[in-house]
């Protein structure tokens, strides 16, 4: 096919505004949207080829096949084998196995599954996360296994049932993905039917450009709509941000730009010959590289300096990921690319090498735990006993602690949750993940409690912080049952600091009135914040680990202990002042500015917290001990 310099400049659009987005430069809130416009590319590209190849007679699934391998594996198989040795030598067992899982997602073009698996309240920050943006690769790889077969398919129809099937696809695609942006939104932004649409775009194009008369459209007409094109991009790029409904009928704003874009931004208009630039250009080509090589760099400086980075480490490290992917371009994907360097075996037999090399290393890893024989043994004992799911059993998920995740509301409370605890000497707690974690130790160190937690959902009575009212049903529905209990003490206690956007204060005052007019003889706890490790506690001790290892046994350092003491002071006068009474964790779990890393439960040493802030079985045990001893003072 004919080569366009304006669609290696429009890549320079894509691939730079998902760099700085990723780098976290505020006026590219919406940088993701590149991803959106390399799918558009990739599907006009890909159909252009096989029409082109089909029209001269000469289309083969194993010669495509060949090009995509040559295009994606060199390059991606080169990265990955960079990161390996920086996250052995830096990253703890749980998330060098996490890390070990994603190897080998992608070497089987699986890691946007794994993401999506992976993906919810509790999962890693994506920031830490080197290969989190292969998902985009495994979309395009699933593509291009299908998308020629089932041309081969269609085309025996006639051409018109085959644009009319891929139009429909298309129409259905938008369709799933505006109502799982809704219902499922990590299925939403992780997996092909829902992102099929884009690549669907593409096709229709080339199908399109492939038809289209001799006679392009007036300069006028070129010009207007070329503009238009830059400017649905342009518009997304800057004002989407992570509260935008994505994929969903917003996409279409960025990928209907690119629809026009490749339609009308011929040499001939000014848009045109801006996207053919030089400079732009040469950024296209090396886009795959640099996009790439940005996610690791970003991911391992952030893991390495305790998600420390500032902005100007992050501006250098984009320059230096554009650096590294010319590098790449030069002496991996081209010297690949080049069929009288690399023959199809030769190619073919390395792809699956490696591919098979990647699957089984990253297997060993995820069964091995994280590679644990790189750390002293009592190190690997505390750090691996602190699994997730492990956690939320403890939690009990499903049962008295809802995820609202779409698949629970506050119906889902099981029967466990109330009927045992049914008279007026029983306790209950309510609050969000951070009262389900309190809550194991409080029904190991109590008897008759109830608990009513759900993740994101702070016990406080009338507010409202998502557009469907869950919280609020889970909230009306507790008083419900508080008022049908009429339990003898009813602990409240969340993640207070993420409520920031809320006055705390006013609202609990609330609470505590509604409670004190349905259940007047309850007596009303309001729990203080726990404390906060940035990013983890796992990562302070790996910190501790590299500078001094006599302390990670004790007490470590808690960056953010100054503010949340001073959301402490306004829950205490809130509390204190209105008839109920407040408990502070922080007190019973810290002395200055250290907090315990470590609980002992049944002679066993154990991390008191298993994230950032959740605890784990000893650490709740501990704190709740802590606090029944401040009730009884």
């Amino acid at each position: 096919m004919k080569y366009r310099k304006e669609i290696d400049g429009l890549r320079a659009f894509a691939v730079v505004p998902v760099i700085f987005f990723h780098a976290g430069f505020k006026p590219f809130s919406g940088g993701f949207v590149g991803v959106d416009v390399f799918f558009v590319i990739s599907g006009y590209l890909i159909t252009s080829i096989i029409l082109t190849e089909k029209n001269q007679g000469n289309f083969t699934l194993i010669g495509f096949y060949e090009r995509r391998v040559r295009r994606i594996l060199p390059a991606l198989f080169f990265v990955m084998l960079v990161c390996l040795p920086f996250a052995w030598l830096w990253m703890m067992p749980g998330d060098m196995q996490r890390f070990s899982q994603s190897v080998a997602a992608v070497s089987v073009f699986a890691s946007n599954i794994l993401f999506w698996r992976q993906s919810g309240y509790f999962d890693t920050a994506n920031e830490l996360k080197p290969l989190l943006h292969t998902w985009s690769l495994a979309v395009e790889e699933q593509f291009y296994v299908l998308f020629p077969l089932f041309l081969l398919i269609t085309w025996r129809l006639g051409r018109r049932w085959t644009i009319a099937s891929l139009a429909l696809i298309a129409v259905i695609s938008v369709a799933l993905a505006h109502w799982a942006s809704i219902h499922k939104p990590a299925a939403a932004f992780y997996l092909l039917p829902t992102r099929g649409f884009e690549l669907m775009l593409g096709a229709l194009v080339a199908f399109y450009m492939n038809d289209k008369p001799s006679t392009p459209a007036t300069r006028p007409i070129s010009e207007l709509c070329a503009f238009f094109g830059l400017g649905l991009v342009g518009y997304a790029i800057f004002t989407f941000d992570d509260s935008t409904l994505f994929p969903s009928l917003y996409a279409l704003v960025p990928t209907l730009g690119v629809v026009l874009l490749i339609l009308f931004a011929t040499p001939q208009t000014f848009v045109g010959k801006l996207l053919s630039y030089r400079w732009l250009v040469g950024m296209g080509l090396i886009s795959y590289s640099a996009y790439l090589w940005h996610q690791p760099m970003f991911a391992l400086a952030r893991y390495r300096t305790f998600d420390q980075v500032d902005g100007p480490l992050l501006l250098f490290l984009s320059v230096l990921a554009v650096f590294f992917a010319y590098l790449s371009w030069r002496y991996i994907e081209q010297p690949f690319r080049n069929r009288q360097a690399f023959k199809a075996r030769t190619v073919f037999s390395l792809g699956l090498i490696m591919s098979m090399s990647f699957f089984f290393l990253g297997a060993y890893g995820h069964y091995n735990g994280g590679f644990t024989g790189r750390f002293d043994p009592e190190i690997v004992q505390l750090l691996s006993q602190n699994t997730r799911s492990y956690s939320l059993a403890l939690y009990r998920m499903g049962d008295c602690f809802l995820v609202l995740d779409g698949s629970q509301n506050y119906k889902d409370f099981s029967a466990d949750c109330k009927e045992t605890v049914s008279d007026d000497t029983a306790s209950l707690i309510w609050g969000d993940s951070h009262a389900a974690a309190l809550s194991v130790g409080l029904r190991s160190t109590m008897s008759n409690v109830a608990q009513y937690t759900a993740s994101g959902c702070p016990p406080l009575v009338g507010l409202v912080i998502t557009d469907d009212l869950v919280c609020k049903n889970v909230n009306d529905f507790v008083m419900q049952e508080v008022q049908r209990m009429q339990p003898k003490t009813i602990f409240i206690h969340a993640n207070w600091s993420k409520y920031d956007q809320i006055n705390r204060s006013s609202f609990i005052k609330a609470t505590i009135a509604a409670i004190q007019n349905i259940a007047p003889s309850s007596k009303i706890l309001v729990v203080g914040s726990v404390p906060q490790w940035s990013p983890n506690l796992q990562t302070a001790i790996r910190s501790k680990l590299i500078s001094d290892r006599a302390n990670i046994l004790e007490y470590l350092p808690v960056p953010l202990l100054e503010g949340l003491r001073h959301i402490d002071e306004d829950l205490r006068e809130a509390a204190d002042s209105n008839g109920a009474r407040f408990l502070s964790a922080i007190d019973s779990l810290c002395t200055e500015n250290v907090c315990k890393a470590i609980a002992e439960l049944d002679g066993k040493r154990d991390l008191t917290t298993w994230d950032n802030s959740h605890l784990t079985q000893a650490g709740s045990i501990f704190l709740s001990k802590k606090l029944l001893t401040q009730i009884a003072r």
